[in-house]
């Protein structure tokens, strides 16, 4: 019978080796499937956090609601949830689509939504 001797490098490596897939992966948000424009723009932070600015057009739906408020989710075509750095729209778009919820995109920071949008409004 063979011995696998796994050393500490060894095992380093991997780990960032799966910490490297999987950035990569919570940072592919499909956002240019279709111009956020034409999207449900929902900002998932506290509401006293939206009203120190968000998108124009976007809902306050925070991160704590959604579960709750998954009615208002169903039924659109694309979905772009964002908050200040990524972090509860990537738990909001994980709810959603637990929930059955489709066309999900995690825009990410507001900021980020906000520049594309006006991006796709000069096209």
């Amino acid at each position: 019978m063979k011995t696998l001797l796994i050393t500490r490098s060894g095992i380093l490596a991997v780990v960032a080796m799966l910490l490297v897939g999987l950035l990569s992966a919570c940072n592919t948000s499909n956002k240019n499937e279709l111009p956020y424009a034409d999207s449900f723009l929902v900002d998932v932070r506290t509401p006293q956090e939206f009203n120190e600015g968000s998108v124009k057009g976007a809902v306050n739906i925070p991160l704590s609601e959604i579960e709750s408020r998954i009615d208002e989710f169903k039924g659109k075509k694309q979905i772009v949830v964002f908050c200040r750095s990524g972090s509860r729209s990537t738990e909001a778009k994980r709810i959603l689509e637990a929930n059955g919820v489709t066309g999900v995109v995690n825009g990410g920071p507001w900021q980020n939504v906000a520049a594309e949008l006006e991006k796709q409004a000069k096209k």
